[in-house]
């Protein structure tokens, strides 16, 4: 892969790219991303913690931002030294450039997540796998059933930011490469999960096209006939998500008094090493002072390793022979596990947590179940009157496309699972109740 074509500003359905004196390309994709509704609605939905009442525990918004803010350091560092390295590119990029790409891409990189986090991803799936969602299967090919079958947040993501309703959007091509981490379909032949972007899927079938477009667009390498190799920059969008969530998780859990705060700072003296100061942290009386001057020193630290761990392999990744993890290779990977052990045994199970996340098997399925018939009461006239209420509560975009679109069943069921995955908790749990009729 070459850099000039990986860097594309270029927009889908844009052939000449006018020039903006004030803003690049890439820095009008940041900005459209923050300012997009699908990116406000992050602000009510679930990190780790459902429906947080404290005042310091992350959403899907804060936790957004700070990837972003991780991988503008990212793509900045590493921008620099390839652009020393790649002596074509300094008249044209700047290592802010870089920094741009992989924030715009972390920006957005939790665009398609559900209500109820991971349990929503769950509950979107399980409908068509185990509840009467297995009804509608003969209608579907192998390829849209295994879609249905699998939500995936990094696939509806991709989605959102290519609809027509957000049109506005419209991102380059090298902003839509960096987000795309699993640059292949739901199912293809050959799969090979001991590589990093196979191990999940970035693009339904209704989108597998425009992918195809900006893959060629960027030049990106093919595995096989279904399957891409990552556009380099998306290794640092997921290093940048790695790093946040794991620390930050560490610093709610401390917070909400999952972990200890004694168990928390040696944890984070781990990855600084010789640079911890017991008496100097001893001396910072505010605790939540002294887990944030602690979590900005880790993040340092981490930040500095995968920059060395990616230019150390940026020829094996242009190459497409490099597809792991960067943290997986970095000198705190052992620190970084010992993280993740702790908090999926004291953060990730805790009992507000499974509680509450249990709701999204229970209401993102039900919501589902009467939104699908509510779609089929958009072609259909003859249901019961619950059913053509229901279709009312469809936002106007998505009737218009189902009623425009009447044989293609499989639309009909991505539109649906568009609404009611793009609610926030509060939105889902509110509207699940009162169609139920438990609320009013």
């Amino acid at each position: 892969m070459i850099w000039h074509k990986l860097l594309s500003p270029q927009r889908f359905g844009q052939y000449t790219i006018p020039l903006e004196q004030t803003r690049s390309a890439f820095e009008q994709d940041f900005d459209r991303i923050i300012f997009s509704h699908p990116f406000r609605r992050l602000q009510d939905k679930t990190q780790v913690h459902p429906l947080p009442e404290h005042d310091f525990v992350h959403t899907r918004l804060t936790h957004s931002l700070e990837v972003s803010s991780v991988g503008r350091s990212l793509g900045r560092r590493v921008g620099e030294v390839i652009i020393e390295r790649h002596a074509d590119l300094k008249n044209n990029y700047t290592s802010h450039d870089f920094g741009t790409i992989v924030a715009s891409a972390s920006l957005a990189h939790d665009l398609g997540n559900p209500p109820f986090g991971h349990s929503g991803e769950e509950g979107l799936s399980d409908f068509f796998k185990h509840h009467e969602g297995q009804q509608y299967k003969p209608f579907f090919s192998e390829l849209e059933w295994a879609d249905l079958t699998s939500f995936e947040g990094n696939a509806q993501g991709f989605r959102i930011l290519n609809k027509s309703q957000y049109q506005g959007l419209r991102l380059t091509a090298a902003t839509m490469g960096a987000f795309t981490k699993y640059p292949c379909p739901s199912s293809f032949s050959g799969r090979d999960k001991s590589r990093k972007s196979q191990k999940k899927f970035g693009f339904f079938q209704t989108e597998q096209n425009l992918f195809e477009e900006t893959a060629n667009q960027l030049g990106l390498l093919k595995q096989n006939e279904q399957a891409w190799c990552r556009h380099p920059l998306a290794f640092l969008v997921e290093s940048a998500d790695d790093i946040c969530y794991n620390i930050i998780d560490l610093e709610d859990g401390c917070r909400l008094g999952l972990i200890s705060l004694e168990e928390t700072i040696q944890l984070l003296a781990n990855i600084l090493g010789k640079d911890f100061n017991p008496e100097k942290a001893a001396r910072i009386k505010s605790t939540d002072e002294k887990i944030g001057v602690l979590r900005a020193m880790a993040i340092g630290k981490l930040i500095n390793d995968v920059v060395d761990v990616f230019l150390q392999h940026e020829e094996d990744i242009l190459n497409g022979k490099f597809d792991q993890a960067l943290t997986d290779l970095g000198s705190y990977k052992n620190q970084l596990k010992q993280i993740i052990d702790i908090s999926i045994e004291k953060i990730y199970r805790a009992r507000h947590v499974v509680e509450i996340e249990s709701a999204g098997f229970a209401v993102l399925p039900g919501l589902l179940s009467e939104f699908t018939k509510a779609a089929e009461q958009a072609i259909k006239n003859n249901q019961a009157k619950k059913y053509t209420n229901l279709m009312r509560l469809l936002p106007p975009e998505t009737l218009h496309v189902i009623q425009s679109n009447p044989e293609n069943t499989y639309l009909h069921f991505r539109e649906v699972i568009d609404f009611v995955s793009g609610m926030t908790d509060r939105h889902a749990l509110a509207l699940y109740r009162k169609i139920k009729g438990f609320q009013l």
